[in-house]
């Protein structure tokens, strides 16, 4: 038996049982009261033998009109009930709850009401005299007054029962007692007709030909049969809204009103419903009578264990006429449908803002009041929203609960894992409008429509720059608080920022996941391989402002810039010699320490930089992997081509600043700057002798090796 089925029978079976109790507590009170009114007739009988009869009488027409609309509440409450499947989320949460536990708790009330009009009344008959009309006499007062009594009793009896009628769905033609037998024959045949009628409390004797439904009243065959008809009799006067129910009319009103009669009287909250009240006691008193045996999870409504019900058996009953999605709740269906309509009926007072449910306008309007009311208990971090605290938690627990279905790695949220699935898709549904280019999220784009506005809503509260999102804000206070959260397993090396401790992570690992699909050269980091490509493709996009230079990224024109400026950030705390670039320091200081961490493996000779190492290499291997378009000739290292493609292009892009000539290469220029300065900082490890250029050394050492160039 399927999960599904099983629920089915199990609430069933509940529901049966219940009305079972319902009825044998209502037949134990209606007996009990007929008894004691059956006594005192007998009581009287024996006392005054009165010439009284007992009959019983027709229901005035108002009193049926009353007890048609108490039998309308009650049809809407087991109609709620039936339907309450299809109905729960037409509406926010907390009229659910109200909708849901109004059937639940005015049941038995209207039911009450039920039995007053179903009820048998009992009234005295004075009989005439054959030959004159006597004046009541004190005797006859008495019984009369005794009558009434037992009469109201009756009703009184009604009215206290615990659930509907226990009589007939329709009350049966009344007989008249007539013959020789005496008075008080008469009353007890009456009477004990009458028990007889009231205490017949299964029958249902009122059929839909529709759908066979019984009922025990034909007012409530009537107003369930407008559910198949589709009658609405009761119509709003303000909104022309109709409704089968006067109650659902009834409450529909208080829309328009905006009454709220039923407040809490600890927290003051106002509700339309009585059984909203009810439940909203329940956040106060923590009671949560609803549980789920599949999970044991605790609900305070009947609606929230229904839906959460759901999960455990996949049940999705609603659909989207438009995509043809499936939800679990109308209310879902309803706020996905307004993603096609593009309606979004609520608004924030404050900035007038509009969200598509009234739960997103909670979240916006906490912006602009501050409020954080959820706090973690932990470490005390207040959250605007519970499913931010709820992902917090899991940074204390460690738990991952969201796994990608392709590499098998854990997330702490939904939206991570739906994010890094989009990696191995490739799928970016989100765009800008203003350039057209596509993220894998909606934060990412939020965060680059920014670029095109200017705006900048985060601040730093230490010195007052701004930044485009929050993160960059976060990065940003730990240059002032020195905070380095971030550290390596292998080295212990801190960093600021996480990005930078994975790439700092890949040094150890070796790992380059980004590769070149033209060369199939790889990369530790991805901006590294998008800077590569423009080799490929020639892109230049920064541009120098003075000679118009063109450059491949940002961090190249800032060091071209420093030509034209002269300046030099990077000094040595040895020497105080001064550096444009950070890498030229790092290998001066190399200088210092002597360190040559690069050695190669064919012939011994070590090296400061790995560059340098690559393009030793070249002369074990004689690899000339740069080439002039012009001419065709080719060269180990691209600075040597660039230095040959200005004898075709005649550039002299080096300056000398003390007399004014140009050079074609750096080196030129250091070697010409040394006959001004009388400087020769590259000198000969073997014999000592000093030059003012690097190539004049070159050549030097040659004489040493015996090499030939």
């Amino acid at each position: 038996m399927s999960s599904v089925e099983s629920l089915r029978e199990f609430v069933n079976e509940r529901l049966t049982a219940a009305a079972e109790e319902i009825f044998r507590v209502f037949k134990t009170t209606i007996v009990q009261y007929e008894e004691e009114i059956d006594r005192h007739r007998v009581m009287l009988d024996i006392c005054w033998k009165p010439q009284v009869k007992l009959n019983r009488i027709e229901l005035p027409q108002q009193h049926v009109c009353k007890e048609e609309e108490v039998l309308a509440d009650q049809q809407l409450c087991n109609q709620e009930r039936n339907s309450s499947l299809d109905q729960e989320d037409s509406e926010p949460p907390e009229i659910k709850e109200e909708q849901e536990e109004l059937c639940t708790s005015q049941e038995g009330e209207q039911l009450v009401l039920k039995v007053e009009t179903d009820t048998v009344m009992l009234t005295p008959r004075h009989e005439e005299s054959d030959h004159s009309e006597a004046e009541p006499t004190s005797d006859q007062q008495l019984l009369s007054n005794n009558s009434h009594v037992a009469e109201s009793r009756d009703q009184k009896g009604g009215k206290h029962g615990d659930s509907g009628s226990a009589g007939d769905g329709e009350p049966k033609e009344k007989k008249k007692h007539h013959g020789s037998k005496s008075h008080s024959d008469d009353a007890k045949n009456s009477t004990s007709t009458d028990i007889q009628h009231n205490t017949d409390p299964g029958k249902k004797s009122f059929k839909c030909d529709t759908c066979g439904k019984t009922f025990k009243l034909k007012s409530q065959l009537n107003i369930h049969l407008r559910t198949h008809t589709g009658e609405k009799k009761y119509s709003c006067k303000t909104c022309g809204k109709k409704f089968r129910i006067r109650f659902q009319l009834t409450v529909h009103m208080r829309t328009h009103t905006g009454e709220k009669p039923y407040s809490c009287k600890t927290c003051g909250k106002s509700f339309t419903l009585n059984c909203s009240l009810k439940v909203h006691m329940r956040i106060h008193t923590g009671e949560k009578p609803y549980s789920c045996q599949t999970c044991g999870k605790d609900f305070r409504s009947n609606c929230e264990w229904r839906r959460h019900m759901r999960i455990h058996t996949g049940e999705k009953p609603y659909s989207c006429q438009t995509c043809g999605k499936d939800f679990g709740s109308n209310f879902e269906c309803k706020q996905h449908m307004r993603i096609h309509t593009g309606e979004r009926p609520f608004s924030c007072n404050t900035c007038q803002k509009t969200f598509s449910s009234s739960y997103h306008l909670k979240k916006h309007e906490r912006i602009h009041t501050g409020e954080k009311p959820f706090t973690c208990n932990t470490c005390g971090k207040n959250f605007r929203f519970r499913c931010q605290l709820t992902v917090h938690m899991r940074t204390h627990t460690g738990e991952k609960p969201y796994f990608c279905q392709t590499c098998g790695k854990g997330f702490g949220s939904n939206f991570e894992c739906k994010q890094h699935m989009r990696i191995h898709t490739g799928e970016r549904p989100f765009s800008c409008n203003t350039c057209q280019k596509t993220f894998s999220s909606s934060n990412h784009l939020k965060k680059h429509e920014r670029i095109h506005t200017g705006e900048k809503p985060f601040a730093c509260k230490t010195c007052g720059k701004t930044f485009i999102s929050c993160g960059e804000l976060k990065k940003h206070t730990r240059i002032h608080t020195g905070e380095k959260p971030h550290t390596c397993k292998i080295c212990g090396e801190a960093f600021r920022q996480r990005y930078q401790l994975t790439n700092h992570t890949r040094i150890h690992t070796g790992e380059k996941p980004h590769t070149c699909e033209v060369c199939g050269e790889a990369f530790r980091q991805r901006y590294q391989l998008s800077y590569h490509m423009r080799i490929h493709t020639g892109e230049k996009p920064y541009s120098c402002q003075i000679c118009g230079k063109s450059l491949i990224n940002s961090c190249s024109l800032k060091r071209h810039t420093r030509i034209h400026t002269g300046e030099k950030p990077f000094a040595c705390k040895t020497c105080g010699k001064a550096f444009t670039l950070k890498r030229t320091l790092t290998v001066h200081m190399m200088t210092h320490t002597g360190e040559k961490p690069f050695t190669c493996e064919i012939c011994g000779e070590a090296f400061m930089l790995r560059a340098q190492l690559t393009c030793h290499m070249r002369t074990h291997t004689g690899e000339k992997p740069y080439s002039c378009k012009t001419c065709g000739k080719a060269y180990m290292q691209r600075k040597s081509l660039l230095c040959h493609m200005r004898t075709h292009t005649d550039e002299k892009p080096f300056n000398c600043g003390i007399c004014g000539e140009d050079f074609k290469g750096r080196d030129q220029l250091t070697y010409h700057m040394s006959i001004h300065t009388g400087e020769k900082p590259f000198a000969c490890e073997i014999c000592g002798k000093a030059y003012g250029g690097r190539t004049q050394l070159t050549s030097h050492m040659r004489t040493h090796t015996g090499e030939k160039p």
